[in-house]
């Protein structure tokens, strides 16, 4: 498969809402249950960290702990989401399910198959947001009236981190070895986007190399500043990175999975 070929604008229709709408009906067979995670997430870490650890922690840029990781779980938990959602979840249903092979026996083609399970991955990671945005509420820790915007944006960094997933699972040859890109790509991203500490507080060669190759980076800067109501010009370099980056990986994705899927 030639570069150019990896880069082919993709033939997806409006048929892709179908597969879309297939894994919806999945996900509210067992709502209550899909919705207890991202629920309990945050308080979690919030109790553990940010008001556990926060009582030994100086303020940091004037906030508390608690209110400086309070976005960051939240944009944790749309990489989460959407990742976990097209890798191993995708990978279920296209090796194991057979769903994929179901699908493709209808007018739908593997094009409409991928660019679904992207958007599904998509509106987890929007469904994430708005279960944990009143939750992180509740405790004061951002500022619910800006809060709201992040759920669009929820929604486009999910894409993000959907490609990201999809192309693992086109080039992954089991699904143990999705276990790789989440030691080496996802946990790194985890510790060292300025989640826990800011990026200034590591050396400038590292945080050069998360502005420029680590897509949670620029997630964490928007959703905190949104989160504090913070609209400051900076904030279109991260918006504008995540939009190209994003519609490179999604055409990489549909076009990596149809050469997996197509003989």
């Amino acid at each position: 498969m030639k570069l150019a070929d990896h880069f082919r604008i993709p033939g997806v229709s409006t048929r892709a809402i179908k597969v879309w709408q297939r894994n919806k009906d999945v996900f509210m067979k067992d709502i209550k249950l899909n919705f207890l995670p991202p629920f309990l997430e945050p308080l979690l870490y919030l109790m553990a960290l940010g008001f556990g650890l926060g009582k030994f922690v100086e303020s940091i840029d004037g906030i508390a702990y608690a209110e400086f990781i309070a976005p960051a779980l939240i944009a944790v938990s749309v990489m989460y989401a959407s990742f976990f959602e097209c890798s191993y979840s995708s990978y279920v249903r296209m090796y194991y399910q057979k769903t994929f092979d179901a699908i493709v026996a209808t007018p739908l083609t593997i094009e409409d198959v991928i660019a679904g399970e992207l958007l599904w991955g998509a509106t987890r990671s929007m469904i994430n947001a708005i279960v944990m945005i009143p939750v992180i509420a509740l405790f004061g820790l951002i500022d619910i009236r800006y809060s709201l915007l992040i759920i669009p944006f929820a929604f486009l960094g999910g894409l993000l981190f959907a490609a990201i997933g999809m192309c693992f699972t086109a080039v992954t040859p089991n699904i143990m070895s999705l276990n790789y890109p989440v030691l080496l790509f996802i946990t790194p991203m985890f510790l060292f986007s300025g989640t826990f500490f800011p990026l200034s507080a590591l050396p400038l060669p590292i945080q050069y190399f998360a502005i420029a190759f680590l897509p949670l980076t620029h997630i964490v800067n928007v959703i905190r500043s949104l989160s504090f109501g913070i609209l400051e010009a900076s904030l279109l370099f991260d918006i504008i990175w995540v939009l190209f980056v994003s519609v490179l990986l999604i055409v990489l994705s549909i076009n990596l999975m149809r050469k997996r899927l197509v003989i």
